[in-house]
């Protein structure tokens, strides 16, 4: 089974590609960063090809697409700049591009990924089933281009899937994310760490999860539309700062309401997981 993954480098990208190999598959790796990619332990053992998604994009150069049997498709630019308006005026029109040369290569099955941020400032428990109303330039493109998908998603063979992904942690995070930062903020040896007050609520799974599930749901044929990728479980921030400083056996005290919330993300929300835990016939 030939399997094709954009992103390949990126923080998901790195621990689904080993996740894919430990199943045995022929693994087809994309990235726009060649250097980076042959540093990664799984080079020698995928077929890598360098690429970008941009204007400049012609058959030739997705044609290390063809026949593949899934496409899982992490790929996303400018990042982690979600207010940017290239998302909605470049990215997005980039991405559809990509998405509609894809169907001329006979794919079978494409997997994309959205983002828990296309249900806007919807608090509480956010179901598949939910209308959306993005309110970040980031999460408008992505729901754009999860309708455009649709729209075409009969020129492959098997359905598309679009799972929306909610928080992670892992090694290998960007350092600009909320763990990393704190990691270090001990790591230095620092008295206090400036956070917002925590208590918003947010759903986080260990990136090995998410990989995981990402690789089993695209490799389920039965598995189709829209998919929160979630644990369920709800974990104030404040909470999981607390968790983490225990983990690390650190005296680090939290200097709390430095920081307001975001205003692109709602105070509390978790994904509702009922269709991903029927999907994997198990508890997550």
């Amino acid at each position: 089974m030939k399997v094709v993954v954009t992103g390949a480098t990126g923080f998901i990208g790195n621990y689904l590609i080993r996740d894919l190999l430990d199943r045995k598959l022929e693994v087809f790796a994309t990235s726009s960063n060649w250097g980076r990619a042959k540093e990664m332990d799984w080079f020698s053992q995928v077929s890598y090809h360098a690429f970008s998604i941009g204007d400049d994009m012609d058959e030739k150069t997705v044609c290390f697409f063809e026949d593949a049997d899934v496409v899982i498709h992490l790929a996303w630019q400018g990042l982690p700049d979600f207010k940017s308006d290239n998302h909605i005026h470049l990215y997005l029109k980039q991405q559809k591009k990509f998405i509609t040369q894809l169907t001329t290569l006979k794919i079978k099955r494409l997997i994309n990924i959205g983002t828990c941020l296309e249900y806007g400032l919807q608090e509480g428990g956010l179901s598949e089933e939910m209308p959306v109303c993005p309110v970040v330039n980031y999460a408008i493109a992505k729901n754009e281009l999860r309708l455009y998908t649709e729209q075409i998603e009969s020129s492959f063979v098997n359905r598309t899937c679009w799972i929306r992904l909610f928080y992670m942690f892992g090694e290998g995070q960007s350092r600009k994310s909320f763990l990393p930062q704190l990691h270090q903020a001990i790591i230095e040896q620092r008295e206090t760490f400036d956070m917002s007050d925590g208590e918003q609520e947010r759903d986080y799974l260990p990136v090995q999860k998410v990989s995981e599930y990402i690789a089993r749901i695209a490799l389920n044929q039965n598995a189709q539309g829209i998919i929160n990728c979630a644990s369920g479980k709800p974990i104030k921030i404040r909470t999981l700062a607390e968790e983490f400083i225990k983990k690390m056996d650190s005296s680090i005290q939290l200097n709390l309401g430095v920081y307001p919330y975001p205003d692109y993300e709602p105070v509390c929300f978790w994904g509702i997981n009922n269709k991903m835990r029927g999907i994997l016939n198990e508890e997550v």
